[in-house]
C-alpha cells in the first residue's frame, strides 16, 4: 500500500478500491494533462447536494433562504480549505515545479479544489451512498454546531430587513469616490436612509465590500438611536 493510500485510510477514513481515482484527485493541472478539474466539478456538485439534503432534514422549519445561507457557510472555499488542512491534504498533492516552488500545497484555492476533487473520486470509487456517508462523517462536527441563519446574513440584508420591518424605504447606495490603479482600486460608498435623514460611509477594496461596510455602519447608527 502506498503512502497516499495509507493517508487516505488513516485520515480521510476511506479505502479506495481503485487508487487511481485518488491519484487523479490529488493532481493539480500544473503537473500535467491528467489533472483533477473534472473531479473537482463532480465533487462540488455532489457536496452541495449532500449538505443541502442533510440541512433539509435537520432544519425542517428553516426557509429556503436560511437553508441556502447555512449551506453556503458549510461548502464555501474557506471551509473546504480548513478541512483540507485538517486532513493534511496539501502534503499529498501532485504539483508542477512552478507551483511547488510557489508553495502551492498551502494555497487556499488549490486545497479547496483538491478537496472537492477527492469527493468526486470517492463518489466514482464507492458510489452515491458510500460517498454520502463518508462526507457526513467528515462534516459531523460542523453539522452538530450549525450557525444560526440570522448570524450569516450580511449587513446589507440585515439593514434591508430592519427597514422593511418598520415600513421604511430601502437604503440608497451611492459611489462617492474610486481611487487607485486598475488592479488595486479603493471605493468609498455612502448609504442613505432618507426617511430617517441618516447617511453612513463605507470604504473597501471593491464596491461590494464598501457597500457592506456602509450598511454595517448604518446598522450601528440605528442601534445607537434605539
Amino acid at each position: 500500500m502506498s503512502k497516499v493510500e495509507r493517508w487516505s485510510e488513516r485520515l480521510l477514513g476511506y479505502h479506495f478500491n481503485d487508487p487511481s481515482f485518488l491519484q487523479s484527485a490529488l493532481t493539480h493541472r500544473s503537473a500535467g494533462p491528467c489533472h483533477n478539474e473534472r473531479l473537482e466539478f463532480l465533487g462540488d456538485s455532489f457536496l452541495n447536494y449532500v449538505i443541502g439534503a442533510e440541512l433539509f432534514r435537520r432544519l425542517p422549519r428553516a426557509s429556503e433562504g436560511d437553508l441556502s445561507r447555512v449551506r453556503a457557510k458549510l461548502v464555501r472555499g474557506e471551509t473546504l480549505t480548513e478541512m483540507a488542512s485538517e486532513l493534511g491534504l496539501g502534503e499529498h498533492l501532485n504539483l508542477g515545479r512552478g507551483e511547488l516552488k510557489a508553495g502551492g500545497f498551502r494555497r487556499a484555492s488549490i486545497l479547496a479544489d483538491a478537496f472537492e476533487a477527492v469527493i468526486g473520486a470517492v463518489l466514482l470509487d464507492g458510489g452515491h451512498d458510500a460517498c454520502s456517508d463518508w462526507l457526513l462523517s467528515l462534516y459531523a462536527e460542523r453539522l452538530g454546531s450549525l450557525p444560526s441563519a440570522a448570524s450569516l446574513k450580511d449587513a446589507k440584508t440585515r439593514l434591508q430587513e430592519y427597514l422593511q420591518a418598520r415600513k421604511l424605504a430601502l437604503p440608497d447606495y451611492r459611489l462617492e469616490a474610486a481611487t487607485g490603479e486598475a488592479h488595486k482600486r479603493e471605493f468609498d460608498i455612502s448609504c442613505h436612509v432618507p426617511s430617517l435623514n441618516l447617511v453612513s460611509l463605507g470604504h473597501g477594496s471593491s464596491r461590494r465590500r464598501a457597500e457592506q461596510a456602509a450598511a454595517q455602519r448604518m446598522i450601528e447608527m440605528l442601534e445607537a438611536q434605539a
